[in-house]
């Protein structure tokens, strides 16, 4: 694997994962909630499953879920209901603003675990992105060369970006919680909740694609 793959393969990656996606908008969400170092543990749980569906399309689970109709939808199901909790739940939400000014004491209602382990089911429960890796690293590796390092470079050059960005959202939610006020953040909350919602939508009425 040449440098240059390793460049346009982060530049391709750069740009899918900047787009806003459930894990940006969970970064965006903890940022503005609990501060940029309480998001950290989400942060860290979506770079999880980066390595999780890398290593699942590597060992051919992407190729399993195009094959198989039924896996394909218990894995759709699950992601399904779970953004769609998600959403309710910021819809739900009463704000972070007015939380952000006591942020110590909200940020400790809510374990590091629980961020962490939200932030990671959200990836690892989108058969979408299994599908998305299996069809897109192939692209980037070199068939007459070992596979695994190449696949280990290419998920730890996609995780690395993942975290940069991730903490960009991040550090702009906490940023933007000391300026807004109570009402704008519940707004804003909910804005987030929509999106999953609208997310959840999307996945539940997606298809396995059939030759």
């Amino acid at each position: 694997m040449t440098e240059a793959t390793i460049l346009a393969f982060a530049v391709v990656a750069f740009i899918g994962i900047a787009t806003p996606g459930p894990t940006v908008l969970l970064a965006l969400s903890n940022g503005s909630r609990f501060g940029v170092r309480r998001a950290i543990p989400g942060m860290c749980g979506a770079v999880l499953s980066d390595f999780v569906l890398i290593g699942a399309a590597a060992l051919g689970l992407g190729a399993l879920l195009a094959a198989s109709e039924f896996w394909f939808n218990v894995v759709k199901w699950i992601g399904v209901g779970y953004l769609a909790f998600l959403g309710v739940a910021l819809l739900r939400s009463s704000g972070s603003a007015a939380a952000a000014l006591d942020r110590k004491s909200y940020s400790a209602d809510v374990a590091a675990a629980d961020i962490f382990a939200r932030c990671f089911f959200v990836a690892a429960t989108n058969p979408k992105g299994y599908l998305f890796f299996s069809a897109f690293l192939p692209q980037f590796i070199d068939l007459a060369r070992p596979q695994f390092a190449q696949y280990a470079t290419l998920a730890i050059v996609f995780a690395t970006i993942d975290f940069v960005v991730m903490f960009a959202y991040a550090s702009f939610g906490s940023q933007a919680a000391k300026f807004l006020r109570s009402t704008a953040s519940i707004w804003l909350d909910r804005l987030c909740g929509g999106v999953f919602l609208a997310l959840a939508g999307a996945m539940a009425v997606y298809r396995r694609a059939t030759n």
